[in-house]
């Protein structure tokens, strides 16, 4: 988590405390900057670099190859590729707004290739998250309890880009959004477990969060987010709340528990 923390914030950091220095020596930060991207990847740095130092390049290989897992319950890949965006349509619809994000003037073409701008952003966070920290934690806990820590501590990770101009969040409040962490981090527990510890798939889940296809539903997305955090919880009762329902290894190719049926 140091590693995390001190990649993201130190760079983050440098903009908020002495924006003008970081402006005339690096250019003006945005979402396109090296700067941003590097501050974005702070969980992924984090992640490849515990591997390589405690398993080195094999170890690093096998950590890979858990991008290759694609496999899971039909109900969560019908979840991550059709009730995100739902869940976004429907609080965009409760607050009088549209069914999708309204197209630019610089038209399609380029709303698509944001999209997938984005899967090269938020989504290699999980390198960290769900790669690493998730897996570990899991050895000493149940995996409600994983989800749950791993949830507070991404929220506030995401702290300095609310004290930073120019970014998203920082015409957001920080309440809402830690407690839309939190559940996130909760629903993706059970999809990542019953995948057989696949870092793609939360991956995939975490692009749709941000894609900016689908419409701004704040803050009514947090709490329908909150909402399926219990029902997922509920619907997982009897792996959430025991050890034995949590993929536990993070380089080996033999993974947790297989899908359920």
């Amino acid at each position: 988590m140091a590693i995390t923390f001190g990649v993201t914030w130190g760079t983050i950091g440098v903009y908020i405390f002495w924006p003008d220095f970081a402006a005339a020596r690096f250019g003006e930060i945005s979402g396109s900057h090296p700067a941003f991207f590097l501050a974005t990847w702070g969980p992924a740095i984090a992640g490849v670099t515990v591997v390589t130092a405690h398993a080195g390049a094999a170890g690093l290989r096998d950590y890979f190859a858990r991008l290759l897992l694609w496999r899971c319950p039909f109900g969560w890949a019908l979840f991550v590729a059709v009730g995100v965006p739902l869940v976004f349509v429907a609080g965009s619809l409760l607050k009088g707004g549209p069914l999708i994000s309204p197209v630019s003037s610089e038209g399609l073409v380029v709303v698509l290739g944001a999209s997938l701008l984005f899967l090269f952003l938020g989504p290699i966070e999980e390198l960290g998250w769900r790669g690493v920290a998730q897996p570990l934690l899991q050895r000493h806990m149940a995996p409600i309890w994983a989800g749950v820590l791993i949830g507070g501590t991404w929220g506030l990770w995401h702290l300095p880009a609310f004290h930073l101009s120019g970014t998203v969040q920082s015409g957001w409040s920080f309440t809402p959004f830690f407690v839309g962490n939190v559940a996130l981090a909760v629903i993706v527990t059970p999809l990542f477990n019953s995948a057989r510890g696949s870092i793609l798939l939360p991956m995939l889940f975490h692009w749709q969060l941000i894609n900016p296809i689908w419409p701004d539903a704040q803050p009514w997305d947090t709490w329908l987010f909150v909402g399926v955090a219990a029902g997922v919880v509920w619907v997982n009762r009897h792996t959430m709340f025991t050890r034995l329902g949590g993929v536990t290894e993070v380089i080996s190719r033999r993974r947790g528990p297989r899908p359920e049926r």
